[in-house]
Formats: structure tokens, sequence, C-alpha cells
């Protein structure tokens, strides 16, 4: 998670970024049951991870990207983290279903995707977003 901008005292965006810390440390889970090739113990942490990762992309879509996406500036950024959440799924899923060596790259993926969100649009929306905008996010979330 980025520190030097700020942005993060942004609500909405601090409650994103808190999300994705959330997600880091959830992911462990996952690893750890993945590298014994326990079955149970991934459906168990998918079932875990999917409860955070289901709201949280939700609300990003739903509310900052939303409004960002009304920007032609951000539109098409925007509509490639929608995509990504939408490839995330795909992945996710296969390791939910036994696909142990699909780990990495579901993680790798959602490492990247996170980062892109911390240290690219949440600031650039810091600086373009004015107070209407953030009561929109706020009343959409």
């Amino acid at each position: 998670m980025c520190s030097y901008c700020g942005c993060k005292d942004i609500e909405m965006i601090g409650r994103y970024m808190e999300e994705h810390d959330q997600l880091i440390n959830e992911l462990g889970v996952l690893r750890r049951a993945c590298d014994q090739q326990d079955l149970a113990a991934v459906q168990a942490a998918c079932q875990h991870l999917a409860g955070l990762m289901q709201p949280h992309f939700d609300s990003e879509e739903r509310s900052l990207f939303a409004v960002l996406r009304e920007d032609e500036d951000f539109t098409e950024h925007v509509d490639d983290l929608c995509s990504e959440h939408e490839d995330l799924w795909v992945l996710f899923d296969a390791v939910k279903a036994g696909d142990f060596g699909g780990y990495k790259a579901f993680e790798d993926r959602l490492r990247v995707h996170m980062d892109r969100e911390d240290n690219g649009l949440f600031p650039a929306a810091a600086v373009s977003l004015d107070g209407p905008s953030w009561d929109r996010i706020m009343e959409l979330a």
C-alpha cells in the first residue's frame, strides 16, 4: 500500500486499502492449504476469501469505479480493472475446484490488481474528484 500521497485518508480509499490488506492476509491461509493439497481446507479458505472479495469488488464497481467511469480520462482504466475482477474470479474458481498449482497465478494477479488501484487509481481519484463526487461515492458504496 502506498503511504506517500495521503489518499488513504479519504474514507472510501482508506477502506478499500484496508480491505486489500485483509485480502493479502487471507491469501496466506489459502496458500498453505494449496501447498498441502488439502481440498477441504482450500475450499474453506476460498469461502472466507470470497466473503471478502465479493463485497469489495461490488462496492468498488458500483461506487468509485462508476463515478470515475463518467470521466473519459478514467473510463478505459476502470473498464480494465473491472475486467480484472472477472479474470480474478476465473482463477479463483479454478483454485477452489482443486487447481492447487493455479494458486500462484491467482495471487500474482490479485497483487498486481491491488497495486494498480493503491498506487495508480486511488491517488489519481484523490486529486481528480471533488467533494460532491466523494459524497456520491459514499452514497453508492
